[in-house]
């Protein structure tokens, strides 16, 4: 009986990474939003930003800086923690429940507007408008996010985006932050082929 080696397995190529967004870039789309949303609102009256953790917390208070150095008006900032609302529960590891902290001006007759760094199945702002509502009542509730890239599950759309990035199901997109992760910076990463 002749020997012949085990077949090898063809080997992973890594995923390609391209760089969407540099940090000039990044502080160039935070600039952007916030003028949009002064358009908007109507110089941000009676708004409040509410960040979805991780990276919406930091972006929602760049954009309340951005206002108040462009308009001098002071936005409320606060945090909405949307972990007991996922619908992935069941599915995925157990996630730590974080803080939930509402403007002492409250939301109720204000116009709330989510900011999260990725738009992807709309998912996540379905679990924001569920924890949303156990917390009071808005006026109105719009949407900020930093990247839409696409591919929604849901029927959600965002009322300020900062880049629409086209991407394949394969791919992913990668926000770092400063506050989190000590760069600002958005990838693409490629799904690696076999």
């Amino acid at each position: 009986m002749a020997y012949s080696p085990a077949a090898q397995p063809a080997p992973v190529s890594p995923p390609s990474v391209k760089v969407i967004l540099t940090s000039a870039d990044l502080q160039r789309v935070v600039d952007r939003i916030a003028h949009q949303i002064l358009e908007k609102t109507q110089g941000a009256a009676n708004t409040v930003l509410l960040g979805i953790p991780t990276r919406g917390v930091p972006l929602a208070r760049r954009l309340a800086a951005r206002i108040s150095t462009f308009e001098s008006v002071d936005v409320p900032v606060g945090v909405l923690d949307i972990t007991l609302y996922r619908d992935d529960l069941r599915r995925n590891a157990t996630r730590a429940v974080g803080p939930t902290e509402v403007p002492a001006s409250g939301i109720d007759g204000k116009r709330v507007i989510l900011v999260d760094d990725v738009l992807f199945s709309g998912r996540t702002v379905r679990a924001a408008l569920d924890a949303l509502s156990d917390l009071g009542r808005p006026s109105s509730v719009q949407l900020a996010v930093l990247v839409d890239r696409g591919h929604r599950e849901l029927p959600i759309r965002a009322d300020y985006v900062g880049k629409n990035i086209p991407t394949a199901l394969a791919e992913s997109v990668r926000v770092t932050l400063a506050e989190t992760d000590g760069v600002d910076e958005v990838k693409l990463l490629g799904g690696g082929q076999l």
